[in-house]
């Protein structure tokens, strides 16, 4: 993997959300759920999608706090435009784990 600078990284905003909504996302080509996350009043409330299925139900997430990308180009994935990338991690086994703080954050933090 080729190694980036600090203010490359910088360039990535990964901030903390809560997911106000979420519903399967049956038109999708692999298991996932549409999730509509609050970034709090400086973004607003953006929508993705993720492959989350194996461990998560969209009854699960809400009010979950979640870790994603926010400033990607909107990606159309069939008729669903997402607006941010949620962050997660691979299983043992390859289900996507959600990334998080441990502990409750006020919605709309920037990871430092």
């Amino acid at each position: 993997m080729a190694e980036i600078s600090f203010d490359e990284f910088l360039k990535v905003d990964v901030r903390v959300g809560t997911v106000t909504r979420a519903e399967p996302f049956p038109e999708a080509r692999n298991p996932a759920i549409k999730m509509w996350v609050d970034f709090g009043d400086e973004i607003g409330e953006r929508k993705t999608s993720a492959q989350v299925t194996v461990h998560y139900t969209p009854e699960d997430l809400i009010g979950r706090q979640v870790m994603a990308v926010v400033n990607f180009p909107t990606r159309q994935i069939g008729k669903f435009m997402s607006e941010v990338l949620v962050l997660g991690f691979p299983d043992a086994e390859g289900a996507i784990v959600l990334a998080a703080p441990d502990q409750p954050v006020p919605t709309g933090g920037r990871m430092h």
